[in-house]
């Protein structure tokens, strides 16, 4: 490498006087080519024309210098403004996980007891009827507690829980639901042995509901 080659960050004062000097020079090439076609009275047109051609080359010779740098603090700009852009969220299926895992505190639920309720192909995503029942006792001491529905795709993964208790005498739910498209739906339930069990199912809706905030 030469050791003598400016190796100052771009934008940094040295770089910066640089431009400053080779600006002012290109001025005053052009201020002295204007003053020669003023004070010079040029007889031949091939002497008017070499002057008139010096004059247009030093201009463009300015204006290109000026246009590289320009551009490259544009690109430095773009950089800057892409690296500062967000990153997107985690995907739906990801974040339905969590959702489901954050229900039953980390616990992967178990498949079986749950029935899930809910038509296959839906018209209307804005009223969406669902029931779900768990076959299992409903004793003081060995019953269902909660049962919460998850939707793979709405806003809010969590549409619907229900706590409960032996005084309900059944360990079963109905609702109306909104979903934002087709996707997944999954019924969790929690029994009083800390035990969870689920039953998930994969819906097709034709109209779609409009949910704020939907992504």
């Amino acid at each position: 490498m030469n050791a003598d080659r400016d190796s100052s960050p771009p934008g940094s004062p040295g770089q910066t006087g640089e431009r400053a000097q080779a600006s002012e020079a290109t001025h005053g090439q052009r201020r002295a080519l204007v003053g020669a076609l003023l004070a010079w009275p040029m007889r031949s047109r091939a002497a008017r024309a070499a002057a008139l051609g010096g004059l247009m080359s030093s201009a463009a010779s300015g204006f290109a210098s000026s246009g590289s740098t320009t551009t490259g603090s544009s690109t430095t700009q773009r950089a800057s403004t892409a690296s500062a852009q967000p990153t997107r969220a985690d995907s739906p299926a990801a974040s339905y996980d969590e959702a489901i895992l954050r229900f039953t505190g980390g616990t992967r639920p178990g498949s079986g007891k749950v029935k899930l309720d809910v038509a296959v192909l839906i018209d209307n995503g804005n009223t969406v009827p669902v029931s779900v029942s768990v076959d299992h006792p409903m004793n003081d001491d060995d019953h269902v507690q909660a049962i919460a529905i998850f939707s793979e795709r709405n806003p809010q993964h969590e549409v619907l829980r229900v706590d409960l208790t032996p005084a309900n005498g059944r360990a079963s739910v109905a609702s109306r639901i909104r979903l934002a498209t087709s996707q997944k739906l999954m019924a969790v339930a929690r029994l009083s042995d800390g035990s969870y069990w689920s039953r998930e199912m994969e819906v097709i809706v034709t109209l779609a509901a409009c949910i704020e905030g939907e992504p």
